[in-house]
């Protein structure tokens, strides 16, 4: 599993995020920053500070995790909120302020599915044991790194990196903090420190709040990028595969084949469940819009 992240080709990226989880109103504050379009350097200009009404260093990272997100893009001259970005954010959007546990799904699943968040995509990729340390990550992590004779990546730079992703999926009351910043994605519970101070296990099985809309967007954006022209996928693709719902969500297969079975009616048939000879898949009879399948999560709740 590890050599398919190694031979994944795209640079391997550990920094940016000045050492801050995503936090909250974050991505807020950034869609509306960029909803008219704004300069490039708008994060780092000397205004700032008095824009976002925080620090320098937090100002730029919170321009690292739009962009990790997705939630805004650079055209090369500007920066714009993305078509996701602008339906979840703006101010008549589906969810502006990230209240609704679908929100944080989708989020959560942009970022572990996505080869360029390093850490990211490779602990819930990749990382096939009970419980880890920080440590154990990280000395993974630099194997990869050496085997890219492009990456200069310092085992300093991998630590700080190992740390926020740590801190960004468990919830400080499992770590015994007192800040009250709790880190956006720790409401997900997908990852907790063990009794074993120090070590810490993904929470695998079923998951009651992931709404089935977020489970087709992250499938079919699954599928597009890794078949895109295939006529169907199987519980152990959904399951097993690198990026696939079952890894980024940490779903058993029998939560993956439930899921999967719930398709056919989200979908209005443009997906079908079979069944056949022990061979149990989805196939493809129509075209399914990945931003369409996340929109259903949020129908009751838009005026």
């Amino acid at each position: 599993m590890r050599e398919l992240i190694e031979n994944i080709d795209l640079k391997l990226s550990f920094a940016g995020h000045e050492t801050f989880p995503l936090r909250l109103l974050w991505l807020k504050k950034a869609h509306n920053a960029v909803a008219h379009g704004a300069p490039n350097r708008l994060f780092a200009d000397p205004d700032a500070i008095a824009r976002f009404g925080v620090g320098r260093n937090m100002a730029l990272s919170m321009r690292f995790w739009a962009d990790a997100v997705g939630t805004i893009h650079d055209d090369g001259q500007r920066l714009l909120p993305s078509e996701f970005g602008a339906r979840l954010l703006a101010d008549d959007g589906w969810d502006p302020y990230l209240e609704q546990a679908a929100s944080l799904w989708a989020i959560h699943a942009r970022l572990a599915a996505d080869p360029r968040r390093t850490t990211t995509f490779f602990a819930f990729n990749a990382l096939n044991v009970p419980d880890f340390e920080a440590a154990t990550l990280q000395k993974q992590l630099e194997e990869v790194a050496r085997a890219r004779p492009t990456s200069r990546a310092s085992a300093v730079t991998i630590k700080r990196d190992v740390e926020v992703f740590i801190r960004s999926y468990v919830s400080r009351r499992d770590m015994g903090g007192e800040d009250a910043a709790e880190p956006l994605l720790a409401e997900l519970g997908l990852l907790r420190e063990t009794r074993y101070g120090g070590h810490f296990e993904f929470v695998r099985g079923p998951k009651p709040t992931l709404p089935d809309g977020v489970f087709a967007y992250a499938l079919e954006r699954f599928w597009r990028a890794q078949a895109a022209n295939a006529p169907a996928i199987t519980v152990e693709q959904a399951s097993y595969a690198v990026g696939s719902p079952g890894r980024i969500f940490k779903l058993d297969e029998h939560s993956v084949a439930s899921r999967l079975m719930a398709m056919e009616a989200l979908t209005d048939g443009a997906w079908r469940w079979t069944d056949t000879a022990g061979l149990r898949q989805l196939q493809r009879v129509a075209s399914v819009d990945d931003l369409g399948m996340l929109a259903t999560c949020y129908a009751g709740s838009l005026q």
